[in-house]
């Protein structure tokens, strides 16, 4: 029998180590149930701190984590699936392509930042969406010392007034302080068309938000959306034009395209609808988790979002359950009661909040040291020896909070 998890993201981490501890409990051997992860590089991009410098330095190593759980590295990209022969096309680092069979597939394969059809996107923005977008805008930012002084020089704008383009903004001020210096008159402005800052946040945070905007300098233009880009600069919709070196996009998020090739029902965000066992219906053998996957959390109507909070979880049900079927036995349904946001803002500290109403708990320096620790400790893989990394992927205490 064999398990293909496409994806080493947060999902793919958890739906292979969970897979491995059912195999483990039930006594299983690896040569009985292989469990295979699909992946260009046996490595976890810590997504969530991209915004952050030194965004090089933001991985985990997994090799010694999978080998320690006898979970088999399979180096590629996933092409195609073809679900009527149950097999998956990759292309390895040499360029060679090759077939791999499952009797089970878990789809983890994540998301990608979604860049609609503006003039001048594709060539003249920035992002903070995958491990080359945000190295591209670090070395881009420390290039701009090597410029003299100007307005596009030291204007950042961030399209996008969610989650990551807020994190992105707040930070930017005291990076771009360290590499242009204390002197330079650092701009750094969120365009968004919607009329509130934070939208999917809420009424209750937003005061926090906003204090913390002022407090760290951004400025926001809302209601008002990027009608073009260029070298030099944003004109918005409004008709104002503003002269920037550094536009960065944080606008949308989309699943990854491979969610295209299974025969199934998606959302509008691509994402593949699932059932509570997070498999696809309709299509046998296949699981979507992570952010390919839209799977309700609860029975009242909150759907898991595109959050690496929801990732791990989502991952240990889906790797469990696709396990399960394999072995014959009972699959358990996926749930997420509990759900917190931590959004870092910068020099003005973090806000946290519980609930899907995002009740605030913390703000300031006591939220930013939740935040570190989430950043630092939380959301990296669990420590490579076999008991530990197996505890750790019971499906129902991954990120229980």
């Amino acid at each position: 029998m064999r398990l293909v998890i496409i994806g080493a993201g947060f999902a793919g981490m958890y739906a292979a180590l969970s897979a491995a501890r059912l195999r483990d409990l039930q006594g299983i051997s690896p040569e009985e149930l292989e469990i295979e992860v699909v992946a260009p590089q046996p490595t976890l991009v810590v997504r969530p701190r991209l915004y952050e410098p030194k965004p090089e330095t933001l991985t985990a190593p997994l090799l010694p984590v999978l080998e320690e759980i006898d979970v088999r590295y399979v180096q590629g990209t996933a092409e195609t699936v073809d679900t009527r022969s149950n097999s998956v096309g990759i292309v390895t680092g040499g360029g060679e392509r090759r077939t791999l069979p499952y009797d089970r597939l878990v789809l983890a394969t994540g998301s990608r930042l979604f860049r609609p059809d503006i003039p001048g996107i594709t060539d003249h923005v920035f992002a903070v969406d995958q491990l080359d977008d945000a190295v591209t805008l670090d070395r881009h930012l420390h290039a701009l010392a090597r410029q003299p002084a100007s307005a596009a020089r030291d204007t950042v704008v961030v399209a996008g007034g969610g989650f990551t383009g807020i994190e992105a903004a707040t930070e930017m001020p005291a990076r771009l302080r360290t590499i242009l210096g204390d002197n330079a008159a650092i701009r750094v402005v969120i365009v968004d068309r919607n009329d509130a800052i934070a939208p999917d946040m809420g009424a209750g945070p937003r005061p926090v938000i906003e204090n913390a905007l002022r407090k760290v300098g951004v400025e926001t233009r809302l209601g008002a959306g990027v009608a073009s880009v260029d070298a030099g600069g944003v004109t918005l919709a409004s008709g104002e034009r503003i002269e920037s070196a550094t536009v960065i996009w944080a606008a949308g998020m989309r699943a990854a395209p491979l969610t295209q090739q299974i025969p199934a029902e998606r959302d509008n965000s691509g994402r593949l609808l699932v059932d509570r066992a997070l498999r696809v219906p309709g299509v046998g053998g296949v699981f979507a988790t992570g952010d390919a996957a839209k799977a309700a959390c609860d029975d009242i109507g909150n759907y898991a979002l595109m959050s690496c909070q929801h990732a791990t979880r989502m991952g240990a049900f889906a790797g469990h359950n696709a396990a399960a079927e394999l072995l014959g036995v009972p699959t358990i349904p996926y749930h997420q009661e509990a759900y917190v946001t931590c959004l870092d803002l910068g020099d003005a500290g973090a806000l946290f909040t519980r609930g899907w109403d995002r009740h605030v708990e913390f703000v300031g320096a006591e939220a930013k040291k939740m935040k570190q620790e989430i950043n630092t400790v939380w959301i990296y893989p669990p420590r490579a020896q076999r008991d530990v990394a197996l505890a750790s992927a019971d499906p129902e205490r991954v990120t229980d909070l």
